[in-house]
């Protein structure tokens, strides 16, 4: 018996009659759920209307789950369009594989529709959405979890997760224990939301600066999260695809704030 481990769920999927009840699937809508309720208090909160929250999630939520199919069907297209695989799977978004940059970005294109039809700022509305997309996607994370997916690599430390023989790298296959990156990455994105919150009431945040401090602080940590990470990734320069794509993002982010700040100061 290995004693000192997380151990990871004994399933994923229930079955109620003829239809599968996925864990997966579940996390994500949980995670859309609170979101939606977060924003709702908070856009109210700035004058808004509880129901333009749910007109623009009619909108991005959608958006959001294609764009983060694509990126990640179109960044590893070896997994469902080479030989001996079935490019059906490819829609299998239940299996897991929803790349996070193309959800924010489809998600931002979907947002940005939906209000425009509703009649308000965009820039207003995400820094209103921005805690709370950073626990949606925590709360995500736990999918990750009951799927035994997207943890690093091996470790001895006490907090190591406990990963099935069907669900270990083949070149590690008698290795038990892995870092849990789903969880490192949720306690980053609730550590990384009560910051905005705090910084929120610190500082002088609108016009965007809220959500653009809500993805450099979430690209941060992807950044050292992704380097832990053993799962299938393609590379470039030695680095996985996705640590280019978080510097990348973060330095963007970094960017937008220190010029908004800039041209504050010129405006007092």
């Amino acid at each position: 018996m290995l004693l000192g481990h997380l151990p990871s769920p004994a399933r994923g999927v229930w079955h109620l009659g003829p239809l599968p009840i996925r864990a997966y699937a579940l996390c994500i809508l949980a995670g859309i759920i609170v979101a939606v309720l977060m924003t709702q208090r908070r856009w109210v909160a700035r004058g808004g209307r509880a129901e333009q929250v749910l007109d623009v999630a009619a909108w991005a939520v959608p958006f959001g789950i294609i764009g983060g199919r694509l990126y990640h069907v179109i960044t590893s297209p070896e997994l469902y369009f080479t030989d001996g695989r079935d490019p059906v799977r490819a829609l299998y978004i239940w299996d897991g594989g929803l790349g996070i940059w193309g959800a924010v970005a489809l998600g931002a294109f979907g947002a940005w529709i939906g209000c425009r039809r509703a009649g308000i700022a965009l820039p207003a509305f995400a820094d209103a959405v921005a805690p709370g997309l950073l626990v949606a996607q925590a709360i995500g994370r736990l999918g990750n979890w009951f799927n035994q997916e997207l943890y690093g690599g091996p470790t001895t430390l006490p907090w190591a997760l406990r990963i099935d023989p069907a669900h270990r790298p083949a070149d590690t296959p008698d290795v038990a224990l892995y870092h849990p990156t789903f969880l490192y990455e949720l306690l980053w994105c609730l550590a990384a939301a009560a910051v905005l919150l705090w910084a929120e009431r610190r500082f002088d945040l609108t016009h965007g600066r809220l959500i653009a401090l809500c993805v450099a602080a979430y690209t941060l940590g992807r950044l050292w999260i992704e380097l832990l990470r053993v799962d299938h990734a393609n590379h470039i320069l030695g680095l996985r695809l996705n640590t280019w794509t978080s510097l990348a993002v973060l330095l963007a982010a970094t960017a937008f704030l220190l010029r908004s700040r800039r041209r504050t100061d010129v405006d007092v």
